[in-house]
């Protein structure tokens, strides 16, 4: 069975990603990731969450990913010796030098090579395999038959770790040098501030009065926009060529974002199982994966395409809005309690999204609706206000109401 990995870019999107159906999460730290303005995890929050995914029996990594400087080792062998104290299952590297400190401070960790490593072959992932590595995870650029020629020349013991879903960095395996170069804020020490999904406009040297028409609208151009990653549709194609782990992108994405992707790769691997051979995603299933903020959706590399550009806009779309989020249902009085997340109104049919068959994709038609204290009320407006709602479907805690736009 492969395992489905899901961001957590703090402790409520890691228990989010563990209700719909994660195996593993990754996580960062408060230094040392590649993602700085994520919430991340201090310490006690570590030990917190490693402690609450072992007890769900699932896993969870640490990524250490920068691209160190001298000055960073210090900190980084204390950090490992943590690391190894809190049980995490694995840390996630791609610097060669932080994977040297990190088997000497701490040979007890597991290592996984991070795609920052661009490994795009099997020559490159046998060395890394040779040198400790127990997981690779390949370099997006990465075709699915070159997959398979790098999962035969590996050992049975070293997994492959894949992407399968989320935004797509414009530069070769994420090393960028756009961000640094316009804000002084580094991308390969997790401080990207995403200038590529800015908006320009390019002028001819000597026509600097002339914008050129590259791809452009009213807002600028595009050219530099990548489209998301879905490979939904294929996930029997990445399982055939030996991909053990399929990784959702996202840690500084929404708990609703978290919840709606690894859903539906949730129920669409599960599907795959149930009968390899004729593996095909439900509509609902590749439906459910509009529903969240995304730009247009490519199959990346895998199948060689060059059409990972998204000309048009470099803003997100989604066409629901998340309403609620569930915090149990009260048997005696026949009515779910969920937390408000944006404003709704008696009358108002939601979608819920949930980790049951029997209720994802219902309908609950707002009829009655209570304050904490059981006054009714009939517009839900204070943002985390708890709200009784009365209804016989017995939606679990971490379900979600939603809303089409």
């Amino acid at each position: 069975m492969i395992e489905l990995l899901a961001p957590a870019g703090d402790l409520n999107k890691l228990k989010t990603a563990i209700h719909f159906g994660a195996d593993a999460v990754y996580v960062g730290g408060s230094a040392f990731s590649l993602r700085a303005n994520a919430k991340n995890f201090g310490e006690e929050e570590l030990l917190e969450a490693v402690k609450y995914v072992h007890d769900a029996k699932k896993k969870i990594y640490v990524a250490v990913n920068i691209f160190a400087f001298n000055d960073d080792f210090d900190e980084l062998k204390k950090y490992f010796v943590f690391l190894q104290k809190a049980n995490v299952d694995a840390v996630i590297i791609s610097d060669p030098g932080v994977i040297c400190v990190c088997k000497e401070v701490a040979p007890g960790l597991e290592i996984h090579l991070s795609t920052q490593a661009n490994t795009t072959n099997k020559y490159a992932a046998k060395f890394w395999a040779d040198n400790g590595v127990k997981r690779i995870v390949l370099a997006r650029e990465t075709k699915l038959e070159d997959i398979k020629g790098i999962r035969e020349y590996l050992p049975d013991d070293v997994e492959i770790e894949a992407f399968v879903h989320g935004a797509m960095c414009i530069s070769y395996s994420g090393r960028c040098l756009l961000s640094n170069a316009l804000t002084g804020r580094s991308s390969n020490r997790g401080d990207c501030v995403q200038a590529c999904r800015w908006e320009f406009e390019f002028y001819e040297k000597n026509r600097k009065g002339s914008p050129l028409t590259i791809g452009e609208d009213g807002r600028g151009t595009y050219i530099m926009n990548s489209k998301d990653l879905n490979m939904i549709e294929h996930i029997d194609k990445l399982i055939e060529a030996g991909v053990y782990s399929f990784k959702v992108e996202g840690r500084m994405k929404s708990p609703y974002y978290v919840a709606s992707v690894i859903n539906a790769y949730r129920k669409a691997i599960d599907l795959y199982y149930k009968d390899p051979k004729n593996y095909k995603p439900s509509q609902a299933l590749i439906d459910e994966l509009f529903k969240n903020s995304h730009r247009d959706y490519t199959t990346g590399f895998y199948f060689g395409e060059k059409d990972s550009v998204c000309l048009e806009t470099s803003q997100p779309k989604c066409d629901y809005e998340f309403i609620a989020e569930v915090r149990g249902y009260d048997e005696g009085k026949g009515m779910l309690l969920v937390e408000m997340r944006n404003r709704f109104q008696k009358g108002d049919v939601l979608e819920i999204l949930s980790n049951n068959d029997e209720y994802w994709n219902k309908q609950l038609k707002i009829e009655e609706m209570y304050d904490e204290k059981g006054n009714p009320i009939d517009d839900a407006k204070l943002v985390q206000q708890k709200i009784y709602i009365k209804t016989d479907m017995k939606l679990t805690e971490r379900d979600i109401l939603r809303k089409r736009v």
